[in-house]
């Protein structure tokens, strides 16, 4: 395994792989801190290439001015000492001055995706998403890259963006992994003390409630989004951000549902903590990618 630091060095490796090897090539973008939802990405990126490109960079363009960029865990060394055990051939560990020199001036910005949920809460939160993933990929020209479905909103961003600008990797997409209490993994729960983990918990088991509310057949959006609300506000130590029903794919806020795949996405403070977490509905079976070979 080694570790990369600079810019044109991973794209030089890259493209060696591409021309010389005739390889294919998995990213795992990450900002470290690394936990079980990132190493499923790595597990199916082994699984489907012959080359894994993990990297890690807390991107400073996607934190605004009030939120925890200075305070967002980093270990490098914890990180690399866990990706030994998954045979990771790359990682890419770049400086911010690597990804965003001193002249740096050129920004990703995908429409109408960026603006509701978290994109109303955190403006500019997804152009620096966009702008960072689209630097990556040019960078390391991934066959595949994975990304975790409990970051929904940023998963159908960075999908309509390599879609709209022509890039040739394929977004894969896989499930939340999550706590037995039902808990999404995520690098924040670092900062929830024991009570507050197991406050957090709530959260899922009103998008749970909510998925079983449809299921019975309610189709009225302020109905399944007023029993997530009321659950999660049932804990006294959480606070809902929103709650919101949308369509899965053009993140439009429904009224009346149907049966077109569906997103209930959430964000709540459990105490000074925000967290998100997403359930879907009338998802659409799609046949997995290939893997190598």
């Amino acid at each position: 395994m080694e570790i990369i630091n600079r810019r044109q060095r991973m794209g030089s490796v890259a493209r060696k792989i591409r021309r010389d090897q005739d390889r294919t090539i998995g990213l795992v973008p990450t900002m470290g801190a690394l936990h079980e939802g990132h190493l499923s990405l790595v597990r199916e990126a082994r699984r489907m290439c012959d080359v894994v490109v993990v990297s890690v960079f807390v991107n400073p363009t996607q934190f605004g001015p009030s939120e925890d960029y200075e305070h967002y865990p980093r270990d490098l060394t914890k990180d690399t000492a866990l990706l030994t055990d998954y045979n990771v051939d790359y990682i890419f560990a770049p400086a911010a001055e690597e990804i965003y020199p001193k002249d740096f001036c050129t920004y990703v910005n995908v429409g109408g995706l960026s603006k509701p949920l978290e994109g109303a809460t955190r403006p500019g939160h997804f152009r620096g998403v966009a702008t960072v993933v689209a630097i990556l990929l040019n960078t390391v020209r991934p066959d595949f890259a994975f990304f975790g479905q409990k970051d929904a909103q940023q998963a159908v961003v960075i999908k309509r963006m390599v879609r709209d600008l022509a890039f040739e990797t394929e977004i894969v997409v896989l499930p939340t992994v999550r706590e037995d209490s039902g808990l999404a993994i995520s690098s924040r729960n670092l900062y929830l003390n024991a009570e507050e983990q197991e406050s957090a918990a709530v959260i899922h088991r009103g998008l749970k409630q909510a998925k079983e509310l449809y299921k019975k057949g309610e189709r009225h959006a302020a109905k399944i989004e007023e029993i997530v609300r009321t659950t999660i506000e049932s804990e006294p130590r959480a606070r809902v951000d929103y709650v919101s029903v949308v369509d899965a794919e053009s993140l439009e806020r429904l009224e009346k549902l149907d049966e077109r795949p569906l997103l209930i996405a959430v964000a709540a403070y459990v105490g000074k903590t925000r967290l998100i977490d997403n359930v879907l509905l009338n998802k659409v079976k799609k046949d997995a990618p290939a893997s190598k070979g």
